[in-house]
């Protein structure tokens, strides 16, 4: 592990996690890892009941992290790698909230997204520990009040700029560019290349439409099997 990525969710963590792996540090540990390996919201449950983790077995292969679940903990890890950099990726505050609300929360908290467990249960156990060690813990179930959402990001990007020692720390908003984030590195700036620029809330949002008419669907394909069966039992009951 190289970089330990430190930033809250919707700081440009998408684009940072490209940009990186565009650099040779990857790959690049995001939220989007969990969703193609559920198998890991286990180790990342047992980090927030604060049982003991081997980061080096959990993360081996990977360069850097970023985004959620991975910047609840970069504490440990950087116990776990010592030499590893640390990237506080921040955005304006008023501009990282309304990016959440219209996001991440949604997508954790929008019809049909809730029923998600009951009939996808990889994914339903994905977003429960999204829920768990973001919505619940990070933010204490008060996301929806925005004054305190927004002090607790400030509160947070404090801890790091208090905890990591200014040598191994890069404080990065991603319309920076590659020259901060090259220079900390280590490596030459890509030329003729653009600092990537993905996932922003229209994009994210278009996705969370598609996802709502895709379940919605599969929860009617669901629902029409289940009245077809409940009439054939019914038949040959009588």
């Amino acid at each position: 592990m190289k970089v330990i990525g430190a930033g809250l969710g919707r700081t440009g963590t998408k684009s940072l996690q490209a940009a990186l792996e565009q650099l040779g540090f990857g790959p690049c540990y995001h939220m989007t890892e969990v969703i193609e390996h559920p198998e890991h919201v286990p180790t990342w449950l047992a980090a927030a009941a604060k049982q003991p983790v081997d980061w080096a077995t959990f993360l081996n292969g990977y360069q850097a992290t970023v985004d959620f679940p991975g910047c609840s903990y970069y504490q440990e890890m950087m116990a776990a790698f010592p030499d590893a950099k640390v990237l506080l990726s921040v955005r304006d505050p008023d501009r990282w909230y309304a990016s959440c609300l219209e996001t991440i929360y949604a997508i954790s908290h929008k019809l049909p997204m809730r029923w998600v467990g009951r009939f996808m249960p990889r994914m339903g156990a994905v977003m429960g520990m999204a829920n768990h060690i973001v919505w619940q813990q990070m933010f204490e179930g008060r996301f929806l009040d925005r004054d305190f959402a927004i002090a607790r990001f400030h509160q947070h990007t404090e801890e790091v700029k208090r905890v990591v020692p200014q040598d191994k720390l890069l404080i990065f908003d991603v319309k920076q560019g590659w020259e901060p984030l090259c220079k900390f590195l280590g490596v030459p700036v890509p030329e003729g290349v653009p600092f990537p620029h993905m996932n922003d809330t229209a994009e994210f949002k278009q996705r969370i439409v598609r996802l709502q008419v895709v379940q919605t669907a599969a929860l009617a394909v669901l629902g029409a099997a289940a009245v077809w069966l409940g009439c054939r039992l019914l038949g040959r009951g009588r």
